[in-house]
């Protein structure tokens, strides 16, 4: 797929400058002289449009974690630092549970509108090297959270190599970054497309199927796995189109395409609340507003983007 990287959060060329991160002088430098990023409860911190970089010494990062090393870019160091120990004062808005948190979070040492707020509000508004930063940040900062204990021994471990390691003072143990592969698929029939919903969505709201690849699973064999398992519905070949890094909490989304070898569904009802096959007209009129029942999914995840290049017939 040619435009397989225009995807959001497609590769912009970050340089990561992977041989700074063990050096541990070189790193004080860079930060010293660099940009951070704060993150509250996985919501990065935004100016306007634009993401919000402080320098190292700023108030807001007085309760900041240790800071990860994101990379350099036009010879500016950048950062990332987690600040999800700050608790926002009475009165202020609380972050929303379900599909969408709308609120935004504005910490007393910040006096330009910054805030902290969801990024798939705001993903779409990102330049591609802006949007590749961001979801590194969110990434790794998420997975420091969910594993700050050793999983060989239970000691509690530290940051090392620059954000891109935990390791274990008590019996040695090196832990690195995980991202969960998961195969995104569209399965056609004809000038059919398969779509699903899970329950807690928008009303209305259907997507691309997907799953998590397994242990000892191709990336082939997890598409007709879930597709099976979801649906009912059997495909072949299967064929990679584009992927993308989506940190809620932390995935990697593998787009593929399969030709389904019969339309019958037998939906699952643990996996889906609802599946249905939808032409390409009827696709069209979704993508428009104007279809009474389905609404795309959102714009600038993976599963939007396979939907509008198929229509476009711009695949290969």
């Amino acid at each position: 797929m040619k435009m397989a990287e225009s995807v959001t959060f497609g590769g912009s060329g970050l340089d990561r400058h992977a041989s700074l991160r063990r050096d541990v002088a070189g790193l004080a430098d860079a930060l010293a002289g660099g940009a951070v990023l704060p993150l509250w409860r996985g919501k990065p911190m935004m100016q306007g449009m634009r993401p919000g970089w402080v320098p190292s010494g700023h108030p807001v990062l007085a309760l900041a974690g240790p800071p990860v090393f994101l990379g350099i870019e036009d010879g500016t160091p950048r950062f990332a630092a987690d600040l999800s120990d700050w608790s926002p004062e009475a009165g202020a808005d609380a972050p929303d549970a379900g599909f969408f948190d709308a609120t935004v979070q504005r910490h007393p040492a910040l006096t330009g509108g910054e805030g902290f707020v969801e990024l798939r509000g705001v993903m779409t508004d990102l330049t591609a090297r802006e949007a590749e930063l961001v979801v590194t940040a969110k990434a790794v900062l998420q997975w420091h959270r969910s594993h700050g204990f050793c999983s060989a021994c239970g000691a509690r471990s530290e940051v090392a190599v620059g954000g891109w390691q935990r390791s274990c003072p008590a019996c040695g143990a090196q832990h690195f970054p995980r991202t969960d592969p998961v195969v995104i698929m569209l399965v056609t029939h004809g000038n059919s497309v398969l779509l699903g919903r899970s329950p807690g969505w928008p009303e209305g709201m259907f997507s691309l199927l997907a799953g998590y690849v397994e242990p000892g699973e191709t990336i082939e064999a997890a598409v007709r796995r879930e597709v099976q398992e979801e649906t009912g519905v059997c495909c072949g070949a299967v064929s990679y189109l584009a992927s993308q890094p989506w940190p809620f909490p932390a995935s990697l989304m593998i787009g593929t395409r399969t030709e389904a070898l019969g339309r019958d569904i037998q939906l699952d009802p643990e996996e889906l609340e609802q599946a249905l096959w939808v032409t390409r007209e009827e696709l069209v009129r979704s993508f428009a507003g104007l279809h009474p029942a389905i609404r795309p999914a959102r714009h600038g995840s993976i599963a939007n983007f396979i939907l509008r290049n198929w229509l476009a017939d711009r695949l290969d």
